[in-house]
């Protein structure tokens, strides 16, 4: 049997996907099965961008399980900080309960660390969760770490190791994320995550959610593994 399998509680998996509904090429029947997919499986979150917030809040129906997490400056961050707070504040009058920021990675490679940290804390105190989504594969270790400890210090409750653009997350890269962050905020682990196996391994590493837009098939694979014991 797969003997990889048992080191996680398989039926808790699906309460750390954040189904992703990001593709700009998406049609209005294929948001509505990914919003009923979340509903179905219980997964933690759907994110998307904000011009499908109000159809997703809409087919999600009130605040439960399923968290509606909005897609902030995505997916580069280049917008101006008053951009990005108009862009919460849109987004919480429209129903979503976390925010997902790609921050000003600007400033951070112009080694004005202040200012990446105050733009994620302005739009903290708005009052939702805020996830800082860090492109992690673009950062060297030193940029890392000061953008790990810019954001922690900017009240964030979590990082995302990217904005889904390059290479697949690894275990490797949560293994060093994990080891910076020593338990201070979660890790949603993206990119590329298309397989169970795949899944477990970022969970062992310290994964604290999986973001995918393959949550129904992780599923699929995931009962059809369980059936072979």
């Amino acid at each position: 049997m797969q003997s990889s399998l048992p080191k996680v509680e398989l039926p808790e998996i699906a309460t750390l996907i954040h189904q992703a509904v990001l593709d700009p090429h998406i049609n209005e029947e294929a948001i509505k099965t990914a919003c009923d997919a979340s509903l179905h499986f219980s997964f933690a979150g759907l994110c998307t961008n904000l011009i499908h917030l109000e159809q997703a809040r809409n087919r999600l129906g009130p605040p439960g399980t399923t968290k509606l997490i909005a897609a902030i400056s995505f997916p580069f961050g280049t917008t101006p900080i008053s951009i990005k707070k108009i862009e919460a504040e849109w987004a919480a009058e429209k129903g979503a309960e976390e925010l997902d920021v790609v921050p000003n990675f600007f400033a951070l490679n112009q080694g004005k660390a202040e200012i990446f940290s105050e733009e994620l804390a302005l739009l903290c105190n708005l009052g939702l969760p805020v996830r800082a989504i860090l492109n992690i594969s673009y950062l060297n270790p030193e940029k890392l770490n000061l953008a790990i400890e810019a954001a922690i210090d900017a009240g964030v409750s979590g990082l995302q190791t990217s904005n889904g653009f390059g290479p697949a997350v690894t275990a490797t890269d949560i293994q060093q994320i994990r080891k910076l962050t020593r338990g201070r905020c979660s890790i949603k682990a993206t990119g590329g995550i298309k397989n169970l196996n795949q899944a477990i391994e970022l969970l062992i590493a310290g994964a604290t959610e999986l973001g995918t837009s393959m949550g129904t098939s992780l599923m699929k694979d995931l009962r059809s593994k369980q059936s072979e014991f």
